[in-house]
């Protein structure tokens, strides 16, 4: 049976591989991660508080990440994330179920595809 995608994760998938991706540039904490890929996205990706840090939060739990605080001598103590081994896996794994999902998705989005076999799914 051909590899199958659950659609009720997307945007949660989308948060964790956009997040992931900032930190495997170097170790940030959350605003400027989330700074980071708004610039990278031209403003098309964006988080507010009360989606970013959840998703921070549950990532260093799952051990995709690990948070350090820094030295509150040197101003405002924040936490600065930056991603494990775990995590580096992680993202290589998400990131071929987004090619493989953006390649699946291809047929759909080409309009008036009058292809019998693409509607019906038989070959």
């Amino acid at each position: 049976m051909a590899e199958s995608h659950d659609s009720q994760t997307l945007g949660r998938r989308v948060n964790e591989i956009v997040l992931l991706w900032a930190l495997d540039r170097r170790p940030m904490h959350g605003y400027q991660a989330a700074l980071e890929i708004e610039r990278r996205s031209g403003g098309y990706f964006s988080f507010n508080h009360g989606t970013l840090y959840p998703i921070l939060h549950r990532l260093e739990k799952e051990g995709v990440i690990a948070g350090e605080w820094s030295d509150p001598e040197e101003g405002r103590a924040r936490k600065e994330y930056a991603l494990t081994e775990a995590g580096r896996t992680y993202l290589e794994e998400i990131s071929r179920t987004w090619r493989t999902l953006a390649e699946r998705l291809e047929p759909f989005l080409s309009p008036g595809d009058s292809d019998e076999s693409v509607r019906t799914g038989v070959a």
